[in-house]
């Protein structure tokens, strides 16, 4: 069943006033952070509002994720160990950088106990990962790791290899593909990084417009004010459904179930058009379960 992560929020874990918040916007997930939002003194307060937050549950349809921090931080352990007894949906692991990591990761939520149901996620944000993008992708086989997807992270990528993140990310875009085909090719999810500049919303608009075309699932954002327009990028439009919902219904006409490619308003439609369509309605029925815009 396909999931709606169209807009999946970060909100910062030693935050009790966001983390109620959080029950209530139109996001269709939510990332409790413990990592870069959260300061060194506030980790362990941090850790444990969000174990309230989770165990309280009344984050209704929303997704819900827990950020840990970075494998070479000191607080690791004590955030997996906590996000294990949470449950939550998932867990996002920052600075992936080989298949090891996943391995590691593997072995400590085995050791704790950790419910099967619980994904993870990593962020790709190095200059490593990039690169063993497909590798740690195909980790993904060994159902140990229980990885789910990707969240591209270009600021951190910037940071480490000078790449400059100017509007339209020309330069950014070999990366960004490379992890995309990564993932597809394994059959993972992948979601674009955040968009700093929260007040500039024809730059975010442009920039989720992009991440759609590019492939992306979803966005991950910085800001509520963000959600909205994300989400309206991400939903496929009402035209493309009922075109989706005809390419079907001409393929599975009696005269049509044999063949591979058909005429519909005269033009040329394969049976790969058919998977594509059935993709977009599977997309468009999961956001109208969910009732939100």
């Amino acid at each position: 069943m396909i999931r709606p992560r169209r807009s999946l929020l970060f909100m910062p874990g030693s935050n009790a006033r966001a983390l109620e918040k959080a029950r209530n916007l139109p996001a269709d997930g939510i990332i409790l952070d413990l990592e870069d939002s959260v300061g060194p003194d506030a980790k362990a307060l941090a850790r444990d509002q969000i174990a309230q937050a989770v165990a309280a549950r009344g984050f209704g349809r929303r997704e819900v994720l827990i950020r840990v921090n970075a494998l070479d931080s000191p607080w690791w352990i004590e955030d997996l160990a906590m996000a294990g007894q949470a449950r939550p949906d998932g867990i996002l692991v920052p600075k992936i950088s080989s298949a090891n990591d996943l391995k590691a990761i593997a072995d400590r939520l085995g050791a704790i106990g950790a419910d099967p149901s619980i994904r993870v996620w990593v962020m790709i944000e190095t200059a490593r990962a990039v690169l063993h993008a497909e590798e740690i992708a195909a980790a993904s086989r060994d159902a140990a790791t229980r990885l789910c997807g990707f969240v591209f992270g270009p600021n951190d990528i910037s940071r480490e290899t000078g790449i400059r993140m100017l509007p339209g990310r020309a330069a950014m875009l070999p990366l960004i593909t490379h992890c995309i085909l990564a993932t597809r090719a394994h059959g993972l999810e992948i979601l674009d990084g955040p968009y700093s500049d929260f007040s500039n919303f024809n730059g975010f608009g442009q920039e989720c417009t992009q991440a759609r075309d590019l492939g992306f699932d979803g966005k991950t954002l910085i800001h509520p004010g963000q959600i909205e327009a994300c989400n309206a990028i991400f939903t496929p439009p009402a035209e493309q459904v009922a075109y989706a919902r005809k390419v079907i219904a001409a393929f599975e006409r009696p005269e049509n179930t044999a063949r591979g490619a058909i005429q519909i308003d005269g033009q040329m439609v394969e049976r790969l058009h058919a998977e594509m369509a059935k993709r977009t309605i599977a997309i468009a029925d999961a956001i109208a379960a969910i009732g939100q815009p």
